[in-house]
């Protein structure tokens, strides 16, 4: 008998097989492809944020959304978060650490909204209002949440699966136009 078996014959018992990553800041997290990925909720999407920049992720790199609305069935979430249409991404830089940490918040069809993280990162600013205008997604107590890239009167989120491709015909100069 080897000494591990002598040791487990002693009662000792090998350590368990992890369960995953440990959470951040409360929130489960991801690992894949070497990436890690934070999974708060809407009401805690601040917090977390805020926390993470008083721990070292000084810089929002980035402030996106994906409509999953036809590839619902092919993403991996940690257990206990439940897939929403919609996903607010947020890209954090760590230059100490020299990593990158993602955040992805999930957002039902029927309330898109999320809280603002203009008062924690105020560079989010204009990155919040192209995921309102392209997206439909609202920034709960954003400074100035008005169209960015599209016309002040035009109707609808030209990134929503939903939004009809092809709606206003281009005419390119010098194009003779149909033959």
């Amino acid at each position: 008998m080897g000494d591990a078996d002598a040791a487990r014959s002693d009662g000792d018992r090998p350590d368990p097989a992890p369960s995953g990553p440990e959470p951040i800041c409360g929130a489960p997290v991801t690992v894949a492809l070497g990436e890690t990925t934070v999974h708060p909720n809407r009401d805690e999407l601040v917090g977390v944020v805020r926390s993470l920049r008083d721990d070292g992720w000084l810089m929002c790199l980035d402030v996106t959304a994906v409509d999953h609305l036809a590839n619902a069935a092919i993403r991996t979430l940690p257990e206990g978060v439940e897939p929403e249409r919609f996903e607010v991404v947020v890209v954090l830089i760590s230059h100490e650490r020299r990593e990158r940490l993602r955040i992805k918040v999930q957002v039902p069809a029927d309330d898109p909204t999320v809280p603002s993280l203009f008062e924690v990162h105020p560079g989010t600013e204009a990155l919040e209002r192209e995921v309102f205008d392209l997206f439909g997604i609202a920034f709960d107590g954003h400074p100035d949440l008005t169209r960015i890239l599209m016309p002040e009167d035009w109707d609808g989120h030209p990134l929503r699966k939903d939004y009809a491709v092809g709606r206003i015909p281009v005419q390119f100069k010098g194009d003779p136009g149909p033959r």
